[in-house]
């Protein structure tokens, strides 16, 4: 980069208002994401959100005991926000639904002190547009859960019903949540819906759990 164009760019972020830079800096980091040979991931383009247009899905199963929660709290005191929320828009008005980072999210907006270091906004990055589906943003969220939360096994039983409701098979699920075949069948004899079974053979010896 020529020492004009930098410079430029410092007067362009420079003279806007306060609250304008974030927007000139959103617009700034999406030009150059949009030119960047590594656009396919995600991570390459990390914008500020305002935060109260960033909202929680209603069917993530991780589970964040009290002291882990208040030592969250701590690290994005301390150490300010290390990783982005992951994302996606889900319709016109600009609504963020979150994937991946519920509880950095609400951290952001319920911690004072974090909500006034980040000016009322939260670093978002989206997922990819093939990715956006209400099955694939489920699959998505499990998927970066299932490493390193808790799930409530009511509450994966439950997704893998929506999953399968949505068109998803057995081996499509074992694959984007990274299941065993025994670990679908047992989630989906918690829900105790006969349709999930229909056209599946069981022989004598099996006994519903």
């Amino acid at each position: 980069m020529n020492n004009e164009l930098r410079a430029a760019i410092v007067a362009e972020i420079s003279e806007a208002a306060e609250s304008e830079r974030v927007n000139v800096i959103n617009e700034l980091r999406a030009l150059i994401h949009e030119h960047s040979p590594l656009r396919h991931h995600p991570v390459d383009f990390v914008r500020w959100i305002k935060a109260d247009s960033v909202h929680g899905n209603d069917y993530n199963p991780n589970v964040v005991a009290p002291p882990e929660m208040r030592l969250l709290e701590h690290s994005v005191k301390k150490n300010g926000y290390t990783m982005p929320i992951v994302a996606c828009e889900t319709d016109s008005k600009g609504c963020t639904e979150v994937i991946d980072g519920f509880h950095r999210h609400r951290v952001g907006k319920s911690v004072p002190e974090v909500n006034k270091s980040c000016m009322g906004y939260l670093p978002v990055t989206t997922i990819r547009a093939e990715r956006s589906d209400q099955a694939s943003r489920i699959a998505a969220t499990i998927e970066h859960n299932r490493a390193r939360g808790q799930h409530k096994i009511g509450d994966m039983s439950e997704i893998v019903r929506m999953l399968y409701q949505a068109g998803w098979r057995d081996n499509k699920i074992e694959e984007e949540l990274g299941m065993s075949p025994d670990e679908v069948l047992r989630l989906k004899q918690i829900t105790g819906l006969a349709e999930l079974f229909a056209g599946r053979d069981f022989s004598e010896a099996w006994e519903p759990l």
